[in-house]
């Protein structure tokens, strides 16, 4: 893991004072700071200038904080993204988590609060980094590739995000036994993030429909009632 001086941050944020201040602490941190007000701009610079990881605010000037999350991601299916939003609905929460955000943190927050997220956010890839090596493993006719965040099926390569992966090979190495729903938050999420049970749920829809050949008639991915969830390589 390279250090934090040599990690840049993208802030897409359009209060200046919020930009200023997290610029600051920031950079005190080691950390190098590119900005954007604007949420097409913001995806350029990401595309330009590969930033290590982006703090993306839900509401922006030009659009929705929620496109710009997917396009990003759809850009670049590894790099953490980290959601501001003065939303606090659940609701709110698990769409930007389905648009590809790793993690949110609602207004007002503390700075510190946001640089302890970015923090874990770096040990999660890190460890990611590390433990998918040389991870391959396969699913029906599906075939996972977790080192890449791909997964390759009837020839076609379709991109995982790091918590579909994380999702996939715990559920791999437990495989023909049910896990519960509170085991994969806390080995996946961990406590930090609050997530909830409806935001298991929304990723195993979302891996179902990439990994079955019958989303609504899961043949790999079965749900356990009552309990949480098995996979059937």
């Amino acid at each position: 893991m390279a250090s934090p001086t040599n990690k840049r941050i993208l802030i897409i944020e359009d209060e200046p004072d919020i930009v200023r201040g997290l610029k600051d602490a920031l950079e005190f941190e080691g950390y190098r700071v590119l900005s954007s007000g604007k949420g097409a701009e913001g995806v350029q610079l990401a595309r330009s200038d590969a930033p290590d990881c982006i703090v993306l605010d839900l509401m922006l000037p030009d659009g929705n904080g929620y496109d710009f999350c997917q396009q990003l991601r759809h850009q670049n299916a590894l790099v953490p993204i980290l959601m501001l939003t003065a939303r606090s609905q659940e609701s709110d929460k698990i769409r930007g988590l389905e648009s590809g955000a790793d993690d949110y943190v609602t207004k007002p927050f503390s700075v510190g609060e946001l640089l302890a997220r970015i923090r874990a956010l770096f040990r999660r890839m890190s460890r990611l980094s590390e433990e998918a090596a040389s991870e391959r493993f396969r699913v029906g006719k599906v075939e996972v590739d977790a080192k890449t965040h791909t997964l390759l099926r009837r020839g076609q390569s379709l991109s995982l995000s790091f918590y579909e992966v994380e999702l996939l090979k715990l559920l791999h190495e437990r495989a023909n036994q049910p896990v519960s729903r509170d085991e994969i938050l806390d080995k996946i999420w961990g406590v930090d993030c609050n997530p909830t049970n409806r935001t298991v749920d929304n990723f195993i829809v979302k891996l179902r429909k990439k990994v079955e050949e019958r989303p609504d008639k899961p043949k790999h991915i079965l749900t356990v009632y009552g309990f949480g969830y098995k996979l059937v390589p």
